[in-house]
């Protein structure tokens, strides 16, 4: 069983965001241990990536571990483009990590 792990967010603009990554780049800026590994742009998208019928989502994922997106389907009742372009969106933000198994994705 994987170990679940506690991800830290923040609320930073597009602008500032984009300015901070060039200084991390540049070693102009080195990021605290304690800094948030999660940015949004703003608490609207954070609260849709984090809405709670994703929240239900990730609590299937932590406790069945499901193998594959067309089990995952099967114990959500979850279409499956819904839920590639939402495990999609997950990963972008680093909540989830998604690999590609004989073609499939888990």
């Amino acid at each position: 069983m994987k170990k679940e792990k506690i991800i830290k967010v923040g609320i930073m603009s597009k602008e500032a965001y984009k300015k901070r990554t060039i200084a991390i780049a540049k070693g102009e800026y080195i990021p605290k241990k304690d800094e948030p590994k999660v940015w949004f742009e703003s608490l609207q998208s954070m609260a849709q990536v984090l809405s709670s019928q994703n929240q239900d989502l990730l609590k299937v994922i932590i406790e069945k571990q499901p193998q594959s997106l067309k089990e995952l389907e099967e114990l959500t009742g979850r279409a499956k483009p819904n839920l590639s372009r939402t495990l999609k969106t997950l990963e972008q933000y680093g909540i989830v990590e998604l690999a590609r198994v004989n073609n499939a994705l888990v």
